[in-house]
């Protein structure tokens, strides 16, 4: 993808399971169960249990394609109120097996009784993995714009140690961008209609307790991605890490699971809302099963980046999602609104229009061969949501595949004009990374940008005088060139949508938590900066398995320990405070505190008031 948009989401990671060994975290690691004592639970198949613990114009392409993708030099320190040092590290993992193999995969254990039937996964110093689980019935044919059925039960043993068929999907835009390519790399994996599957890991099984459960959705809109693309979405570190079980899923995306046509047969009522109902159905599973899993069906984080944020968001609004989850976190992805049913059926008619159908026809869409759907998706997709900046007020009318609010399975817009009444209990852990998708990756050019470049990309965005928004960024950043300002300006849109969406969660009386990632990737001569995504390695403890991003070593490995720490403990109880970070107080629109997470962690009240204050006039 060219541009200032990184699409990290458009493809696959069929995750390996190679991790190095590191001599500085083993000095802070506590002691573990011994390989002896591994083996002996691992025979048995029961718990383990771990200690919990000059610059190129950007052009209008460039934006749409970094919006699809959502769906895909250090500046001055933050001002404000003086923060807290961090007083004591985070717990550390425990260590890796004295001895004894690593893996254990036999037919003999890692076995779990499902309401489908038996899985057998693999166990990893430690931790039971299961993936490619089905939770739903193949959507194949007659069950293709059909709400998920149940997966069809099987007898014997099943096989779970790999990952499921990702949703098909239009080619990842990124494949020629070498530097993108490189920092994220990216594993396709495979498509498949039938691919409603769910992976789990987890520190105990078969009544080894009631662990808190933390359900990933991961991002690409709610077009494109996978549950495995990223390399920092393996569960197991975190799973060991906070004696939690964590959950990973794929879903329908774009046309097979966001296509209205409802006003063209009432047969395909919920065909707008498809992905979203295949997300509730795997929620079900989990509160169904997750029990043997080790995991506690009344305690489950549901948690996601990106468009991940966005499903989060409207499991909150939808009805059908109740009681299915307890608490939630948003991760660059506090979208407002959702589609509503004028933009959707032009869409879903331009669709028709591509595969040369009328609206009678509208069952041949089951027979139609899968790529001339995914591709007449993606050509109807361009048509009529033409190349136009990112405005992330507007930004589920910009993407286009997406739930659609239509007074039943989506009453209402997720946050707009209120936080959804339905999910008031739920407490929110919301915020966005300091630079987001305005980067100089794959375009060091851009390093050189002019004020004057800066200004007419400021005024397209804004519509407002470009020199008063660089006036108040410069102000607060004394001595940042001009694309940092530029790449700051840009990217406060998307703060002021986390900071509106926790101000609204905390109007119900209910805790929110604001945090803003500002760590700065120095691989690539840290162009990529705080970029969209480079929060994943820091919440999974993947900081190592994601090197290509984070550069590896000691540094991203500390804060990764506070971030995840952090997630961990606001699965457990809804507060994410630790004793690794300096205390944080629950969101109140007078004081706007937020979590700098950084080489230093710090909180802020409201850090960028002036600047949220200058943009907030479009």
């Amino acid at each position: 993808m060219s541009g200032p948009f990184v699409n990290c989401e458009n493809g696959q990671d069929a995750l390996g399971y190679h991790l190095r060994a590191h001599p500085e975290t083993e000095k802070i690691r506590e002691p573990d169960k011994t390989g002896q004592e591994r083996r002996n639970l691992s025979e048995q198949a029961n718990s383990t249990h771990a200690e919990p613990s000059s610059a190129r114009r950007i052009g209008r392409r460039d934006l749409l394609q970094g919006a699809a993708a959502l769906l895909g030099t250090t500046l001055a320190s933050p001002r404000g109120a003086r923060a807290q040092a961090i007083a004591t590290p985070p717990a550390a993992i425990p260590s890796a097996p004295a001895s004894g193999p690593s893996v254990i995969a036999s037919d003999e254990t890692a076995i779990v009784e499902t309401a489908s039937g038996k899985v057998r996964g693999i166990i990893r110093e430690g931790i039971f993995t299961f993936k490619g689980i089905p939770y739903g019935d193949t959507t194949t044919a007659s069950g293709r714009f059909m709400p998920p059925r149940a997966p069809q039960p099987w007898t014997g043993v099943r096989s779970s140690m790999h990952y499921g068929p990702v949703c098909p999907q239009a080619p990842r835009g990124t494949w020629g961008e070498d530097e993108e390519s490189f920092l994220f790399d990216y594993e396709d994996g495979y498509v498949g209609e039938d691919c409603l599957r769910i992976n789990v890991w987890t520190p105990g099984i078969r009544g080894a307790g009631k662990r808190p459960v933390m359900v990933w959705l991961h991002g690409g809109g709610f077009v494109s991605g996978s549950c495995q693309e990223h390399r920092a979405y393996d569960g197991e570190r975190l799973s060991r890490r906070g004696d939690v079980v964590v959950v990973s899923l794929n879903h329908r995306l774009g046309p097979l699971g966001f296509l209205n046509l409802e006003s063209f047969s009432d047969k395909y009522a919920a065909s707008a809302q498809i992905g979203m109902l295949d997300i509730v159905a795997a929620l079900q599973w989990v509160r169904t099963n997750i029990g043997n899993f080790g995991g506690d069906a009344g305690n489950v984080t549901i948690f996601g980046q990106s468009g991940g944020g966005g499903k989060v968001g409207a499991l909150m609004a939808m009805p059908v999602a109740q009681g299915l989850f307890h608490r939630a976190i948003v991760q660059s992805g506090s979208f407002l609104r959702a589609l509503v049913p004028e933009r959707s059926e032009i869409l879903t008619r331009a669709v028709f229009d591509e595969l040369d159908l009328s609206p009678s026809q509208v069952d041949q869409l089951q027979s139609v061969p899968l790529p001339t759907l995914i591709a007449a998706g993606n050509a109807a997709l361009l048509k009529t949501h033409p190349p136009t900046p990112l405005a992330w007020n507007r930004v589920a009318d910009i993407l286009g595949w997406g739930p659609v609010v239509d007074g039943n399975l989506l009453p209402h817009h997720p946050f707009d004009p209120a936080a959804p009444a339905i999910s008031a209990q739920v407490p929110m852990l919301i915020g966005t990374t300091l630079n987001e998708f305005t980067t100089s990756l794959n375009h060091p050019e851009r390093e050189e940008m002019t004020e004057a470049e800066a200004g007419k990309q400021l005024y397209d965005m804004y519509g407002v005088d470009p020199k008063s928004i660089l006036e108040v960024f410069r102000a607060s950043h004394p001595g940042a060139k001009t694309f940092d300002l530029f790449s700051l300006a840009m990217t406060a849109q998307v703060r002021q949508g986390a900071v509106i969406q926790a101000g609204m969660k905390a109007a119900q009386g209910t805790a929110a938590y604001l945090y803003w990632f500002q760590w700065k990737t120095p691989v690539l001569d840290g162009r990529p900066r705080s970029i969209h995504c480079i929060d994943l390695p820091f919440c999974f403890d993947n900081t190592d398995r994601s090197e290509n991003l984070t550069g590896g070593g000691p540094a991203p490995r500390t804060l990764a320990a506070q971030v995840s720490e952090a997630w961990i403990q606001f699965a457990r109880n809804g507060n994410p405070n630790h004793g690794g970070l300096p205390h944080w107080p629950a969101f109140s629109a007078a004081a706007c505190p937020t979590m700098i997470f950084d080489n230093t962690c710090t909180v802020q009240n409201d850090p960028d008031k002036a600047e949220r204050q200058v943009i907030q006039r479009t």
